[in-house]
């Protein structure tokens, strides 16, 4: 019986040992099935992120700053193809030649007459006295200001102080003496030209002189035989609106004059000094050095050079309403004037070019311009990448200001001391306050004057989405060698003689041996001097471009005789310099 209970038992175990087995095999296939589904499907996640992250779009092109730990990575970046044009918030090193350059140190500006030219007692003629009237804005009054003491040397005439334009576009009021400073002035240039405030009486009645105009770029030739001829004859004359109406290419001593006028006797008011000097010295307070940025992104300014800007219907119905004042302007072609590099630079791209170059959103900017064209939005791309924007209303208070607020040409004067003591000078234009602020420099030191090679960098910018920004950067270097206020970047006689004073420039002892050392940076420059030199021919000053009006009436008048030409009023066209002579 317990033999039969035994062996009973044994059956039972055996059979629940093979049930166990073979329930353990039937879980070992289910989680290994189990094991190889989770396996499949991490798998197939993993290749759908390889997936995601290969073929999906790079991050939105629009988010402009990158972290400053991003730029210590930048062998990183250079390596991914599908990298992003993203502005980094920093620039680079401020210290390679932003600020000043080592060159500048050999040269210094030179205007002393030589021992051949005549002093105004020895030349100037008793009863033979020229006036001038000035056109246009304080800086395209000051041209004809500085030019008409060297046309009263070349008619060894006394010379009327000039009298300012006050009817133009610019509304100002202002006379001579509230601008600039008259005695100064008159006693400065004694040795050189006669100079008086008033034309005096003649036979005890007001002196009535004979008005009469002159061609542009006159040279001495032309002031003696047409001009003089008239001045010997009725004693005085007024040459009206006198304004480039003086060559370019001049004798030495002649030139030297001209620089002797614009940069030590032509000087403002008190005034004017002292608040210029003011808002300098608050700029410093802010940061050590600074830039000036000329922006002239005005109305006017756009409507004028034709130029489009993707506003759409509601631009070109604007821009084309002020265009449409000036009958003898021809149909725009705003590609063709983009192209060409005659159009200026919005806010952004003077931006996107200062960053390029190196400048970081640390740097101070203050900024000389009128009313922006679209206002606080086309301005936010230029104040995101430079938060540290100023300008004179935003670091004088209005009661300080207010002397000066109601007068155009005072606060343009006060914006010409602030870009001319700044570090870095920006033009947007080539027009009057460029081209005399950047002789200036020029003369005084060779101040960083940053002219913007438009025309290369309108391709750089209509294709910078497709590129890093390390190639953008690259590019923009390359393209503004040549435009950077450096040396001998402009050969001489090339541009306005007020832009480039070459005849006034005279070099230090040392400077081939110092050259020799520098011979690839002089050849980068002349390798680039084709870039400049085409651009300067082709990118004429803006001022220019709108003397194609005034270059017809020069030639209109070339053949007329020189006597008195009221009749040629309605060819002058006034109003085209004096909207953009600023």
């Amino acid at each position: 019986m317990k033999r039969k209970k035994r062996e009973r038992n044994n059956i039972l175990l055996h059979g629940s040992n093979d049930i166990c087995v073979e329930l353990n095999r039937i879980l070992w296939r289910k989680r290994h099935r189990i094991f190889s589904l989770v396996s499949f499907v991490s798998g197939c996640l993993i290749l759908l992120l390889f997936a995601v992250s290969v073929f999906s779009p790079p991050p939105a092109a629009n988010l402009l700053f990158l972290p400053p730990h991003y730029l210590a990575r930048k062998e990183i970046a250079a390596v991914e193809s599908n990298a992003v044009f993203q502005v980094p918030t920093i620039g680079g090193d401020l210290d390679r030649g932003l600020w000043s350059t080592s060159r500048s140190k050999l040269y210094y500006g030179c205007s002393n007459a030589s021992n051949k030219f005549q002093t105004a007692d020895m030349k100037t003629y008793p009863n033979r006295y020229l006036l001038i009237s000035t056109s246009g804005g304080l800086n395209q009054q000051r041209t004809g200001i500085v030019d008409s003491v060297v046309a009263a040397y070349i008619l060894n005439a006394t010379l009327v102080v000039p009298r300012l334009d006050q009817r133009s576009y610019w509304k100002d009021a202002s006379g001579f003496a509230e601008i600039f400073n008259v005695d100064r002035f008159i006693s400065s240039l004694s040795r050189d030209v006669k100079i008086i405030k008033e034309l005096p009486l003649k036979e005890g009645k007001p002196w009535i002189p004979r008005r009469m105009a002159v061609p542009r770029k006159c040279n001495e030739r032309c002031y003696q035989t047409r001009v003089l001829p008239v001045l010997t004859k009725k004693q005085a004359i007024e040459l009206r609106k006198f304004d480039y109406r003086l060559s370019n290419r001049l004798e030495t001593d002649l030139q030297k004059l001209r620089c002797r006028v614009n940069y030590h006797a032509l000087t403002f008011t008190d005034p004017i000094l002292e608040m210029g000097k003011l808002l300098v010295e608050r700029m410093r307070m802010k940061a050590k050095h600074f830039i000036a940025l000329h922006l002239r992104f005005e109305p006017d300014m756009l409507a004028f050079t034709g130029c489009y800007y993707g506003g759409g219907d509601k631009e070109r119905r604007e821009l084309g309403k002020i265009r449409r004042r000036w009958k003898a302007l021809h149909a725009s072609n705003p590609e063709k004037m983009r192209r060409q590099g005659r159009c200026p630079l919005t806010p952004e791209e003077i931006g996107l070019m200062l960053r390029a170059l190196g400048f970081g959103s640390d740097v101070h900017i203050y900024v000389a311009s009128g009313e922006i064209y679209g206002g606080e939005e086309t301005l936010a791309p230029l104040k995101a990448l430079f938060p540290n924007f100023h300008s004179k209303e935003t670091i004088a208070t209005e009661a300080e200001l207010a002397p000066f607020s109601s007068f155009s040409s005072r606060m343009a004067a006060l914006d010409y001391i602030v870009c001319d003591e700044s570090d870095v000078f920006v033009s947007n234009n080539n027009g009057n306050m460029v081209r005399m602020i950047a002789g200036r420099r020029r003369y005084f030191g060779h101040k960083p004057t940053i002219r913007p090679n438009a025309k290369k960098l309108y391709k750089l910018f209509m294709a910078r989405n497709n590129m890093t920004w390390e190639e953008f950067a690259t590019k923009v270097q390359a393209f503004q060698v040549g435009f950077m206020g450096a040396p001998k970047e402009l050969k001489p006689g090339r541009g306005e003689f007020h832009e480039n004073p070459t005849s006034c420039i005279c070099e230090t002892k040392g400077t081939e041996t110092i050259q020799k050392e520098t011979q690839e940076e002089d050849h980068e420059n002349d390798n680039n001097g084709r870039d400049t030199a085409e651009v300067n021919d082709e990118q004429d000053p803006i001022e220019e471009d709108l003397d194609w009006i005034e270059d017809d009436y020069s030639d209109n008048i070339k053949d007329l005789p020189d006597t008195d030409s009221n009749v040629l009023t309605k060819q002058e066209q006034p109003e085209v310099e004096e909207l953009f002579s600023d």
